[in-house]
C-alpha cells in the first residue's frame, strides 16, 4: 500500500501525484493502554447554512462524529471542552478515525492520566476529495462550517464549556492546513491549536505547474469524468474549487492556473492569497490570543520545511509554539502521536472548569 504523503506533497505542489495511492494508509497502532475505560462515539448529522447552496452540490448536512468520554454518561452535570479534530484530504471522518485508531487513542490517553474532554472529528471530504476547510462558492464555505455551525451545534446538544478557552483545533495534513488557516482567522472561537504535518503552507511557484495535467484538466466537461481522474488531478481541482471558484465557469464553476499551457498569474495569485505562510502576518494579533500552539512533522515528510518555516515566522513574532520533528513520515506515527502528544497537550492547555 503507498503512503498518503506521495499524494499529499503532489496536493501541496498542484501536480500530478506520481503514483497511485490508497484512501486508507495504515498506521502504526500504539499498544492498549490497560486500564482503559471505554468512550462511546455518536455519528450525527450537522446542518450547515453556509454550504447550503454550494455550486459543486455538496451535502449541507454534514456527518460528525462526537467522541463521548468514558465519564460523560456517569456525570449528568460535569461539562466538558472539547476538541475539533480535523481529517486530511482524500479521506472523510470514518477513515480518519481509522487511521488515529479513535477510540482507542482517546481512551489511551485518558488512562494515562491526560484529563477527559470531547473529541469532534466533522467529515468535509468533498467531490473533488476535500474542501481545504476554506471559503468558496463552489464548495461551500467550510471555514465557517467549522468554526461557527460546527461550534454552535455541539454546544446546544453536548455538555460542553462553551468558552474560546475550552475549545481546541487540531489537523492533520490537509486538517493541518485547516488548523492554520482556521486557527488565524477565528482566535475568537478557540483558544488552543495543535497542526501536525500541515500541508499547503507555501504559495506555489509557477514553475512547478505540469503543463500535461493542466491539459488533461481541461478537457473535463461534468463532475463525474472529474471523478475518474487520479488523484493528482483531483487535486487541483480541489485546490481550485476552494480557492478560485468561478461561477461562471460550468460545470465545475472553478478556474485553473495554468490555461493553453501557459501560467496564469492572476489565479495563481487567488492561489497564494490561501497560503498561511502569505497571511500570517495579517492574523498575529489573532495568534497572540492563544494560551498555546503546536505544530509536529515526521522526519521523512517532505512538508518537513514549510512546517519549519511556519514555526519560524511564529518565533520572528515572539509567539510561542512548541514545534518538533519526529521519527517517521507523513502518516506512520499520526495515530501514537495523536495519543501522546495531541491529547495531552490539550489536556494541559484548554480550560476544564467553568468560570465562576
Amino acid at each position: 500500500m503507498t503512503n498518503r504523503f506521495a499524494y499529499m506533497l503532489g496536493l501541496a505542489l498542484a501536480l500530478v501525484a506520481s503514483g497511485p495511492a490508497a484512501a486508507q494508509v495504515a498506521t502504526r497502532v500504539p499498544a492498549p493502554v490497560p486500564g482503559a475505560l471505554s468512550a462511546t462515539i455518536e455519528r450525527i448529522k450537522v446542518h450547515s447554512p453556509t454550504i447550503v447552496g454550494n455550486l459543486e452540490g455538496e451535502a449541507a448536512d454534514r456527518d460528525v462524529l462526537v467522541v463521548l468520554p468514558p465519564g460523560y454518561a456517569r456525570s449528568p452535570k460535569k461539562r466538558y471542552p472539547v476538541l475539533y479534530a480535523l481529517h486530511g484530504y482524500s479521506i472523510g471522518a470514518e477513515q480518519w478515525i481509522k487511521e488515529i485508531h479513535v477510540p482507542q487513542t482517546i481512551e489511551g490517553a485518558f488512562a494515562k492520566d491526560a484529563n477527559e474532554m470531547i473529541v469532534v472529528l466533522p467529515d468535509s471530504k468533498t467531490v473533488h476529495n476535500g474542501s481545504m476547510y476554506s471559503s468558496s462558492p463552489t464548495t461551500g464555505d467550510f471555514e465557517a462550517f467549522v468554526s461557527r455551525d460546527l461550534v454552535r451545534h455541539i454546544d446546544a446538544h453536548y455538555r460542553t464549556l462553551a468558552v474560546r478557552e475550552s475549545r481546541g483545533l487540531a489537523g492533520h495534513s490537509m486538517g493541518g492546513y485547516g488548523t492554520a488557516r482556521i486557527g488565524m482567522k477565528h482566535a475568537e472561537t478557540f483558544g488552543a491549536i495543535y497542526m501536525m504535518s500541515p500541508c499547503c503552507l507555501s504559495p506555489r511557484d509557477p514553475a512547478q505547474f505540469n503543463a500535461a495535467t493542466g491539459e488533461a484538466l481541461a478537457k473535463v466537461k461534468s463532475l463525474e469524468e472529474a471523478r475518474r481522474l487520479g488523484w493528482g488531478e483531483r487535486a487541483q481541482l480541489a485546490t481550485a474549487a476552494a480557492w478560485s471558484p468561478n461561477p461562471k465557469n460550468p460545470p465545475l464553476y472553478l478556474d485553473l492556473p495554468v490555461k493553453d499551457g501557459v501560467v496564469r498569474p492572476e489565479i495563481l495569485a487567488k492561489w497564494a492569497a490561501n497560503a498561511p505562510l502569505a497571511f500570517i502576518d495579517q492574523y498575529v494579533g489573532n495568534l497572540r490570543r492563544y494560551k498555546a500552539i503546536a505544530i509536529d512533522v515526521g522526519d521523512r515528510d517532505g512538508l518537513k520545511d514549510d512546517a519549519a518555516k511556519l514555526h519560524e515566522a511564529l518565533d520572528r513574532y515572539g509567539i510561542a509554539n512548541s514545534f518538533e520533528i519526529y521519527p517517521g513520515d507523513h502518516t506512520s506515527d499520526v495515530a501514537a502521536r495523536f495519543q501522546e502528544q495531541v491529547i495531552p497537550f490539550f489536556s494541559k492547555h484548554l480550560v476544564f472548569a467553568a468560570a465562576r
